[in-house]
């Protein structure tokens, strides 16, 4: 047998299996899950169930019904006051955000997507939009007023020593 006739023969058998286990594989699923957990089979199984593949909408579903109603519910039990501090909404936050993750990950589509940007700015935009935000507030008036007064201090002081020097004439004082 040359080594030209064994290749063919190797590369017939390699086809012969992967035709196989797409075929024979997993007739439930009609595509791939992300890993073999209990709550990634049902994720992929609904998909796979009402969408026949892993889809931008089955995910947004997902997010809604997995992820979304149990973060609704928990910033629901808090008073909207509480919404602003960290403290209070970490958890609540960490746990939708790792669910949506987890979610994607089932699916194999890539996090952060369009979606979860999308589902995390109506999540900001309905629990934290009046939210105070340190960073971008005004520094108080006293160190606003000493750092427009310096330079408007200081242009009197320049223009001085300027003339001052010009008067001297020889330019080495």
């Amino acid at each position: 047998m040359t080594a030209k006739t064994f290749s063919l023969l190797i590369s017939g058998c390699l086809l012969s299996l992967l035709l196989w286990d797409t075929t024979y594989g997993d007739v439930n699923n009609k595509f791939s899950c992300g890993n073999a957990t209990q709550r990634c089979e049902e994720f992929c199984s609904i998909c796979n169930e009402y969408f026949g593949e892993a889809t931008m909408e089955c995910l947004s579903i997902l997010f809604e019904h997995a992820c979304r109603r149990h973060f609704d519910v928990t910033m629901a039990s808090l008073n909207t006051t509480d919404w602003c501090i960290w403290g209070n909404v970490r958890g609540a936050y960490s746990n939708f955000s790792d669910c949506t993750e987890e979610i994607s990950d089932c699916l194999l589509i890539p996090w952060p997507n369009p979606l979860v940007e999308q589902t995390f700015v109506e999540i900001h935009s309905m629990f934290f939009k009046d939210c105070p935000t340190e960073e971008l507030s005004d520094p108080p008036p006293l160190i606003v007023f000493a750092l427009v007064i310096t330079p408007i201090c200081l242009i009197p002081i320049m223009v001085n020593l300027v003339v001052l020097k010009t008067k001297n004439g020889d330019g080495s004082s």
